[in-house]
């Protein structure tokens, strides 16, 4: 007979180990809600594969529209606001650096969100305006700034170490199945970034009152 699960930790006390297994079970709960957040990855995959860095560079600009549109609906789901366009807007401004930040080393856009990506759920859940969401952002990065940088690096650990396990279960020999692999791995795995996020803004704004 299975033990039963734990009881979790409300968000204030949550470790960043807890913040992993509760991105992974909300995932499980809301699965194909949540699945579709994997396609502007995918579509990123699809058009990049093959191409130079710098190409691939300019499609994730392109795709940051879909990108941040993914992240406001993981905000949605997991607090329960409702979406505006200054959610949608804070998302694309907080974006726009990131394509330089990855490529430069993956660490200073971790950072980067930990400090200030949080102003996308909080304008979802507290129905902020722009720059009252980037603000209250910026607060909640502070709360606690190793479990929110921490969170954040925890997040983009374990997808690329899941993502780089799938992709090797998936391995093939021709390009085109190769291409397939990325593209379905991203699919499945990239929704835990956004949801993980979300999580994480309910942990700091828990932390700051």
């Amino acid at each position: 007979m299975a033990e039963p699960r734990p009881a979790a930790l409300p968000p204030a006390e949550r470790t960043v180990g807890q913040l992993i297994a509760e991105s992974v079970r909300f995932y499980g709960e809301h699965f194909w809600a949540v699945l579709v957040l994997g396609i502007p990855f995918a579509g990123v995959d699809a058009a990049g594969i093959g191409r130079s860095i710098a190409v691939q560079t300019l499609l994730v600009w392109a795709f940051a529209p879909l990108l941040c549109a993914s992240y406001v609906r993981a905000s949605q789901l997991v607090t329960g606001g409702r979406p505006t366009w200054d959610a949608y807007l804070a998302a694309l401004v907080i974006f726009l650096p990131v394509p330089i930040l990855v490529r430069i080393y993956v660490l200073p856009a971790v950072a980067w969100f930990g400090l200030v990506g949080l102003a996308v759920p909080a304008a979802v859940a507290e129905r902020r305006g722009f720059r009252s969401a980037l603000r209250r952002g910026r607060e909640l990065g502070r709360a606690d700034l190793v479990h929110a940088i921490g969170g954040m690096a925890a997040l983009a650990l374990v997808y690329g170490v899941c993502r780089g396990f799938l992709l090797v279960l998936l391995h093939t020999q021709g390009d085109q199945e190769q291409a397939i692999a990325y593209v379905l791995a991203d699919l499945v795995l990239s929704p835990l970034l956004f949801v993980g996020g979300a999580l994480l803004y309910l942990d700091q704004a828990a932390r700051v009152k």
